[in-house]
């Protein structure tokens, strides 16, 4: 089995992100800022304090406080509206992502695309992209109450699709998130650096690859684990 992450792993999130914040403020220097609201909005979901609706909300009213924004909780709803609506618009896949998903699916090897990002949002795009025909199972964190690293959220996958850690690999773009979480789960654990991260150490245990063209041979040297056939 082989997990994928979603945003930024097969769809181009960042890109559609970056741009629709820069459309609607006409600045193009406040994604690192709103990763960080974000990721502590999400914590907030997956703990159960609050619902994917209201994170959002939150997360967006939080974001215009710290630009020293003050508006009322309309406004805010109508920055989100229009924020997703721009985001919606621009979402591209990489252009190597079909390309691994054709293979692996000849290949006989069941996939997971495994998030902690919005369930309804997440199932959106792989309907709207055509990436839902490939996927035996996505896993959301909000709907597991846990999220990626936590080793659950990886054996919960596992046990879904009926094999064992050491039988599966998860792929994704955040070294530690993705890569280590996976590995310290007992899966393979696959960092996909696409920018050549140099400054990372990369620890012990953990592949990677800079493209997804890049992991059907990676998948092939382990294929006595996660039951990919030895090409011949």
């Amino acid at each position: 089995m082989v997990c994928l992450d979603i945003d930024d792993t097969l769809i181009d999130f960042t890109a559609a992100g970056r741009c629709a914040l820069a459309t609607l403020l006409g600045r193009a220097d406040l994604w690192p800022l709103w990763e960080r609201v974000t990721d502590r909005h999400t914590a907030l979901v997956v703990s159960g304090e609050l619902d994917y609706a209201a994170a959002h909300f939150r997360r967006t009213q939080c974001f215009l406080d710290e630009l020293g924004v003050m508006v009322d909780a309309e406004h805010v709803s109508g920055f989100e509206k229009r924020r997703k609506e721009l985001v919606r618009r621009s979402w591209r896949l990489f252009g190597d992502v079909l390309p691994c998903l054709d293979w692996l699916r000849a290949a006989g090897v069941r996939l997971a695309a495994v998030t902690n990002a919005s369930g309804g949002h997440q199932r959106a795009k792989l309907t709207d992209l055509g990436l839902a025909r490939f996927f035996d199972h996505v896993a959301i964190a909000g709907e597991l109450g846990v999220a990626k690293p936590d080793p659950v959220m990886f054996h919960s996958v596992c046990a879904t699709l009926g094999c064992s850690p050491e039988e599966a690999a998860h792929v994704g773009d955040k070294l530690h998130t993705d890569a280590v979480g996976a590995r310290d789960a007992g899966l393979e654990g696959v960092w996909l650096d696409r920018g050549g991260s140099d400054h990372e150490v990369v620890p012990e245990g953990v592949h990677v690859i800079g493209g997804l063209d890049e992991l059907p041979q990676l998948l092939v040297s382990e294929f006595a684990r996660i039951g990919v056939p030895a090409q011949r």
